[in-house]
């Protein structure tokens, strides 16, 4: 059993959905040898949809949610739907030792992404950080630095919002 843990941006554009969407489906498809598990923020945008597609495959779920408050402070009302979804449908949810979401709490969320998986999927234009912290390529380069295998995955086409 392979564990994969993904991180990826939340601000893609309407049409990149379901470009990533395929191509994680895709991905997915190809790593079915045993059990599979992924683990996941399950933020809005690329976070959710490889939970998704990962329920879609028979994939068991795990949530890692960065504080106590997450669901409160930052699951906008357009994502709690799918968010709820997905905490319900997860086999296990983890809550992070914060009471309030920000960027400690997120760097240590993905720390735990990466403690839990085997291999990091990226949906990841290649970007390098921002300097903020707890960003997409902060974890591409954390991960990489433990020696983790790092896929990422970024269709032809996908762009982000901006």
């Amino acid at each position: 059993m392979t564990a994969y843990a993904v991180t990826g941006h939340m601000d893609l554009t309407d049409k990149s959905v379901g470009l990533v969407r395929d191509a994680l489906r895709e991905f997915l498809a190809r790593h079915t040898e045993g059990d599979l598990v992924g683990i996941s923020c399950i933020a809005a945008g690329s976070d959710s949809i490889f939970a998704e597609e990962l329920l879609a495959a028979g994939g068991r779920l795990v949530v890692v949610l960065p504080s106590r408050d997450y669901r409160q402070a930052k699951v906008k009302p357009q994502h709690a739907e799918t968010f709820d979804r997905l905490v319900e449908a997860a086999t296990e949810v983890v809550v992070m030792p914060h009471e309030t979401a920000n960027r400690q709490a997120y760097e240590s969320a993905n720390g735990e992404l990466l403690r839990r998986g085997d291999r990091l999927v990226a949906v990841w234009d290649g970007t390098p950080p921002s300097g903020k912290g707890g960003g997409t390529s902060d974890t591409v380069e954390q991960a990489r630095a433990e020696g983790l295998v790092v896929d990422v995955v970024w269709p032809e086409g996908a762009a982000r919002r901006g």
